[in-house]
C-alpha cells in the first residue's frame, strides 16, 4: 500500500506539472523580473495610515453634526408656538427626483422630506409646530453638502417621532410594520388575551429602546417569577442576538395562575444586586413591570431591597383597558423614583415604552455640552438603500427657559461602509491578507465576513474563534497597539466551508510592484473573444482599474469596456489606479506566453485533463481550451475564489471536487462529466524576497483519473505486463483495481469529502462528506486523530421561517432614526429587568392560550418568509499526521482491521504534497455496527444548549447621574445616565 500511495505523488507529481507549466511560468516571470521590484508592506505603518485617514474622514462628519445640532436648537429656541395650523398656507410640492449612484436612490438636493410614523396623529399642534420649525433646517443641510460633497443622509431624529431628512427621497415602507391602528383590526377573543398581546408587544417594543450597552433579564410571574429564557440565570447583555431569544420566549408565554407582585419584585431585585462576577453596565438600575392589575404594593420587598438608598428605579405600566384601581402602581412608581404609564392599547405601546427615556435624558440636558459629543452607532442596513452604514449621531437639546430639561431629539449623519472601505489598501494585502476594525464591544465595523444581514457581528464570530484571537480583541478594546503570529484555522469561501490551517503575521506577504512596462492596445488583444478558441478563455476580475471604467457582470461586456478606455488613457493616468492597471498589464504579458510555451502544445485529453488554467494576483483569469469555460463557475475575481485562496494557503497540489450532499440529484456517468479541481501557487523569489504571484491549475476528468486511480494503487507493474488475481482467502496481496468488490480505496481531502473511489457506484458520492460514503471507516478515521472536529457558530445566518410559528422578532435590518434608536446608541448604559404579570387565567381561544398571537411583530429588514438565525456548523480538518497508521475497528460481531502486511489490512496514508488522504479498508459483511455517524452539519442553535461565555467589553465610561436641578415637581430623580465616546480600533491580518 506503501508502493501504491508513492506512485500516486510520482503520477500527480509529473503530469500536473508538465502540463501546467509551474516551471516555465516561474521562468517567465524570472524574465521580466526588470519590469517589476518586490517590496514588503510595513503593518505598523498600513495600521496607522488606515486609522489616520478614517479618523479624517469621521472629523469631517462630526463637523457637519456640530453644525446641525447647534442650528436646530437655536431655531426651536426662536420659533413663537402656534395653536392653529402652522403649516395652514404651505402647499404640497410635486418634486422631481433624479439617479443618484452615491445614494444608489432617486433624490432631490432642493428639498428636504419628513416621515411620520403611521401611529402619530398628523394633525396634531405638537406634529404641525414641529414640522414648521425644523423646515428651517434644509437650508444648513444645503450648505453642509455644499461645504462636503460626500455627505449621505442628513436627518433630524425627533422626540416626537417625526423624522426629517435630506436630500428628499420617496421613503421606503420597512418590511416590519411597527405598529397598527387596532381598530381596523379584526380583534375577536377575550379582554384578558388582547392583554396578554399587548403585554408581549409592549416588552417587545422596550427591548428595541436596549442597546448593546445595557444588560437585562426577562421574568414572567405569578404566584412565583422565574425567567422567560430558563438558562438566562443572571443579566445578559441587550445585544441583537440575546433580544432576539427574549422575543421569541416572551411571544410563546401563556397566561395563567394568579398575580404576586412580591414574587417578580423580589426576583428582580435578586437579580439586579446580585454580586456575580458577570459583567454589567454599572450606572442605571430600573424595573420595569408590565401588569393588568393588582392591589399589593409589595412595600416590604421595597424596604428589604430597595429603601432608603433607593438605589433602584421602578416604572410601572398598566396594560390594556381595566376598571381597577392604579393607585398602588403609582405609588410603587413614585416611591422608587419611577414613574407610571398606561398602555390601553397597541397605538400607545411605542410612544409609552419610550418615554422613560424622557426622564433618562434630563440630567443629560442639564449637563450642557459635557454631554454633547458625537457617537458612532454600529453598522446597520440603511433604510433608504444607502447599503451597510453607520451613523453619527448628536442630541439636540430644548433650549428654551420653561423645558431645558428635555432632548428634543438626534441629528444624524451617514457614512457608507463603502466608503470607509474604500481608505484600507484593498489588494496590497494580498488574498488572504484584510483590514478590521472593531469598536468597544468587540463588534466588527469592518471585516470580509461582515454580511448585510444581520449586522451585528462580534469580532470572535466574525473569525474561528481561538486565545490568541481573543487576546487580540481584548488589546484593541483596551487600545492597545501591537503585533503577533498566530497559526488558526479559517473557513475556506467555497461551498463546503472546509477548515484549514494557516499562519497569520502582521509581517505581511511581499508585493510585486511593476514598473517600466511598456503599453499598447495590442498587449490586450488576446483578452479579446476572437482569440479565445486558440488561446483560452479570458476573465478579469472586475476592479475599479480606472474611475471612468464602466462595470459588467459579463465578463465580455467588460473585457470590451476595458479595452476601449486602455484607448484613450495611459496606465499612469491620475484616473486610473497605477498598481492595479500595471499588475494587470504585466500578468496578461505572462500568461498568454504560458498559452504560447505549454498550453497550446499539449492535448489534455491524452492526460485525462478537461481544462488548465491560470489567476493571477493582477486579476486575470484564463481557462484552456476555451469550451471549458462554458462550465468554469469559479470567482472572476481571484481573491474571491477559493482555489486561488486556499493554494496561496498552502503547499503543494488542492484537489477539491464539486460540493455535494445526499439530497442532490443523480448524475448519470453516461452524460455527466464532474471535474475535479487541482491547484498550486507558482512561488517565485527575485532579490531574496519570495513571493506567490499567480495559481495554476486542471480540472481532471473524474472518470478518466479513477480509472488511473486503480491502476496505480495496483498490483500491475508500471508497463502493465501480468496481474495477480487474488481475494480475501488467498495468499496475495489484493488491490484496488482487481479486487474492487473486497477492498475499498478511497481520496479523501483535507475537509473529509471524497475525491476519487474504486468503487462504481460512489460516481455519485464524489463530493459528499465521507460520512456519508462509509460512516464506520470515517469515525475510525477520527477516533484515529486522523481527522479533527470543530463546531463553529454563523450568527448572520437567515432561516426559512418556521410553519405556523410568528414567534420572534429577527436582529433589527433597518435602522429608522427616532429618539428611541439614536439616544441609546451609546449615551446611556442600564441594568433593567423586564417583569410581565402573567394573567389569571388561560381562556379558551386557542390562539391566545397557545402563544401564537405575534402577527405585529415582524422581522426587519428579512424577507416575510426569512428569519434570522444562529447555525451551529460542525465540521472536520486533516490532523498533522503524516505516517501510515493501522486501525482496529470493532463493532459487535463485525471487526476491520488496519494493518499492513495481512489480507485483512485497512490502511490510510497522507499523499505528499497534496490535501489527500489515501484510505484502503476491506468490506466488512454485515451492517450490524452501532457507531456514532460523524455529520457535517449545519444546524439551528439552541440557545440553552450552547449558552456563550460573557465577552469582554469595554463600557462607556461617564455617568450623569442625579442633578439637584431636575424639576422636583416630577416627582422622580435619576440613578445613572451614561455617556461615552466610541473608539473605532482597526487591524490588519495577513497570512
Amino acid at each position: 500500500m506503501i508502493h501504491w500511495a508513492g506512485r500516486i505523488e510520482k503520477e500527480l507529481e509529473k503530469v500536473l506539472q508538465h502540463v501546467t507549466g509551474t516551471q516555465q511560468m516561474r521562468s517567465i516571470y524570472n524574465e521580466k523580473k526588470s519590469q517589476f521590484e518586490i517590496k514588503r508592506n510595513n503593518p505598523k505603518d498600513l495600521v496607522e495610515r488606515v486609522a489616520r485617514d478614517i479618523s479624517k474622514l469621521l472629523n469631517s462628519k462630526r463637523k457637519a453634526l456640530e453644525k446641525l445640532a447647534k442650528e436646530a436648537e437655536l431655531l426651536q429656541k426662536e420659533h413663537e408656538w402656534q395653536d392653529g395650523n402652522p403649516l395652514e398656507t404651505s402647499t404640497s410640492l410635486e418634486l422631481e427626483f433624479v439617479d443618484d449612484p452615491n445614494f444608489k436612490n432617486k433624490v432631490n438636493y432642493s428639498s428636504s422630506a419628513v416621515q411620520i410614523p403611521t401611529d402619530i396623529y398628523k394633525g396634531s399642534p405638537v406634529i404641525l409646530n414641529e414640522l414648521n420649525w425644523t423646515q428651517a433646517l434644509e437650508r444648513v443641510f444645503i450648505d453642509n453638502r455644499r461645504e462636503d460633497s460626500s455627505l449621505r443622509w442628513q436627518v433630524f431624529g425627533s422626540a416626537t417621532g417625526v423624522t426629517r431628512y435630506y436630500p428628499a427621497t420617496p421613503w421606503r415602507a420597512p418590511n416590519k410594520i411597527d405598529l397598527y391602528d387596532v381598530r381596523r383590526r379584526p380583534w375577536s377573543g377575550s379582554v384578558s388575551g388582547l392583554t396578554l398581546k399587548l403585554m408581549k408587544t409592549s416588552v417587545i417594543e422596550m427591548l428595541d429602546t436596549l442597546s448593546d450597552d445595557d444588560y437585562v433579564n426577562v421574568a414572567r410571574f405569578n404566584e412565583k417569577a422565574d425567567a422567560v429564557v430558563p438558562c438566562f440565570t443572571t443579566l445578559v447583555q441587550a445585544n441583537v442576538r440575546n433580544k432576539k431569544i427574549f422575543k421569541e420566549a416572551v411571544m410563546h408565554m401563556q397566561a395563567k395562575g394568579t398575580t404576586d407582585y412580591k414574587s417578580g419584585f423580589k426576583f428582580a431585585f435578586e437579580q439586579l444586586l446580585n454580586e456575580s462576577s458577570a459583567p454589567r453596565a454599572n450606572c442605571n438600575k430600573m424595573i420595569m413591570m408590565f401588569t393588568d392589575g393588582g392591589e399589593d404594593r409589595a412595600q416590604d420587598i421595597f424596604e428589604k431591597y430597595n429603601w432608603p438608598n433607593k438605589t433602584v428605579r421602578v416604572f410601572t405600566f398598566s396594560v390594556g383597558q381595566h376598571n381597577y384601581d392604579v393607585t398602588p402602581l403609582q405609588w410603587i412608581a413614585c416611591a422608587n423614583k419611577g414613574y407610571y404609564f398606561e398602555i390601553p392599547s397597541i397605538g400607545a405601546i411605542r410612544i409609552n415604552t419610550q418615554e422613560y427615556l424622557d426622564v433618562l435624558g434630563r440630567p443629560m440636558v442639564l449637563a450642557g455640552n459635557k454631554a454633547k459629543q458625537v457617537q458612532w452607532t454600529n453598522v446597520y442596513q440603511d433604510a433608504l438603500g444607502l447599503g451597510l452604514v453607520i451613523t453619527g449621531t448628536m442630541p439636540v437639546f430644548n433650549l428654551t427657559a420653561d423645558t431645558n430639561q428635555l432632548i428634543l431629539g438626534v441629528m444624524g449623519v451617514d457614512i457608507a461602509i463603502n466608503e470607509i472601505k474604500k481608505k484600507t489598501p484593498t489588494y496590497r494585502l494580498g488574498a488572504n491578507g484584510y483590514t478590521f476594525a472593531i469598536d468597544p464591544n468587540g463588534y466588527v465595523l469592518l471585516h470580509p465576513n461582515l454580511r448585510p444581514k444581520p449586522v451585528t457581528l462580534d469580532f470572535l464570530d466574525a473569525e474561528l474563534e481561538d486565545n490568541n484571537k481573543e487576546e487580540i480583541r481584548r488589546q484593541m478594546i483596551d487600545g492597545k497597539s501591537g503585533q503577533r503570529k498566530i497559526k488558526t484555522l479559517i473557513k475556506s469561501v467555497d461551498e463546503a466551508k472546509q477548515l484549514l490551517f494557516t499562519h497569520y503575521s502582521p509581517l505581511l506577504c511581499p508585493l510585486l510592484f511593476p514598473d517600466n512596462l511598456p503599453l499598447s492596445v495590442a498587449d490586450f488583444e488576446s483578452l479579446l473573444p476572437n482569440s479565445f478558441e486558440s488561446e483560452g478563455h479570458v476573465f478579469i476580475a472586475p476592479r475599479e482599474y480606472c474611475n471612468d471604467l464602466d462595470l459588467s457582470n459579463n465578463n465580455t461586456e467588460f473585457l470590451l469596456n476595458f479595452i476601449a478606455l486602455m484607448e484613450k488613457v495611459t496606465p499612469d493616468s491620475k484616473q486610473c489606479d497605477n498598481l492595479l492597471l500595471h499588475n494587470l498589464i504585466l500578468d496578461t504579458g505572462i500568461i498568454r506566453q504560458l498559452v504560447e510555451k505549454v498550453w497550446k502544445n499539449k492535448d489534455l485529453n491524452t492526460y485525462g485533463f478537461l481544462a488548465v488554467f491560470a489567476a493571477t494576483d493582477g486579476g486575470v483569469t484564463r481557462v484552456f481550451p476555451n469550451k471549458a469555460s462554458e462550465t468554469w463557475e469559479e470567482d472572476p475575481e481571484p481573491f474571491n475564489a477559493s482555489y486561488y485562496r486556499r493554494s496561496l494557503d498552502n503547499k503543494g497540489y488542492i484537489f477539491r471536487a464539486p460540493y455535494r450532499t445526499a439530497r442532490d440529484e443523480l448524475l448519470n456517468p453516461e452524460n455527466d462529466t464532474i471535474g475535479i479541481l487541482v491547484s498550486t501557487a507558482v512561488e517565485i523569489t527575485v532579490g531574496g524576497k519570495t513571493i506567490k504571484p499567480a495559481v495554476v491549475g486542471v480540472k481532471l476528468d473524474l472518470e478518466a483519473w479513477t480509472e488511473k486511480f486503480k491502476i496505480l494503487a495496483s498490483n500491475h507493474t508500471d508497463n502493465r505486463q501480468g496481474s495477480n488475481t487474488c481475494g480475501p482467502n488467498r495468499g496475495c496481496e489484493m488491490d484496488c483495481e482487481a479486487n474492487s468488490d473486497d477492498l475499498l480505496c478511497y481520496l479523501i481531502d483535507d475537509g473529509g469529502f471524497l475525491i476519487m473511489s474504486n468503487q462504481k457506484e460512489d460516481w455519485n458520492k464524489v463530493g459528499m462528506f465521507f460520512s456519508d460514503v462509509d460512516a464506520y471507516l470515517m469515525h475510525a478515521l477520527y477516533n484515529n486523530s486522523f481527522y479533527n472536529r470543530k463546531q463553529s457558530f454563523d450568527y448572520q445566518s437567515v432561516c426559512e421561517r418556521l410553519p405556523n410559528s410568528e414567534a420572534g422578532a429577527a436582529p433589527r435590518g433597518v435602522f429608522v432614526p427616532t429618539i428611541a434608536d439614536f439616544v441609546n446608541v451609546a449615551w446611556w448604559t442600564s441594568a433593567a429587568i423586564l417583569s410581565i404579570n402573567r394573567t389569571d387565567k388561560c381562556y379558551s381561544h386557542t390562539s391566545l392560550c397557545s402563544g401564537d398571537a405575534a402577527d405585529e411583530v415582524d422581522a426587519e429588514g428579512f424577507d416575510s418568509k426569512e428569519r434570522s438565525c444562529v447555525m451551529i456548523q460542525t465540521q472536520y480538518y486533516l490532523s498533522n499526521l503524516s505516517s501510515s497508521y493501522n486501525i482496529l475497528q470493532d463493532c459487535g460481531n463485525c471487526s476491520r482491521s488496519v494493518h499492513m502486511l495481512t489480507h485483512t489490512l485497512i490502511h490510510a496514508k497522507r499523499i505528499n504534497n497534496t490535501n489527500l488522504l489515501f484510505v484502503v479498508a476491506e468490506k466488512i459483511s454485515c451492517n450490524t455496527c452501532n457507531i456514532e455517524k460523524l455529520q457535517f452539519s449545519v444546524k439551528e442553535e439552541n440557545p440553552c444548549e450552547e449558552m456563550p461565555v460573557a465577552r469582554y467589553r469595554k463600557g462607556p465610561s461617564t455617568c450623569f447621574d442625579n442633578n439637584i436641578s431636575v424639576r422636583l415637581s416630577d416627582t422622580i430623580s435619576m440613578s445613572g445616565v451614561i455617556q461615552t465616546q466610541t473608539n473605532r480600533q482597526f487591524g490588519i491580518y495577513s497570512p
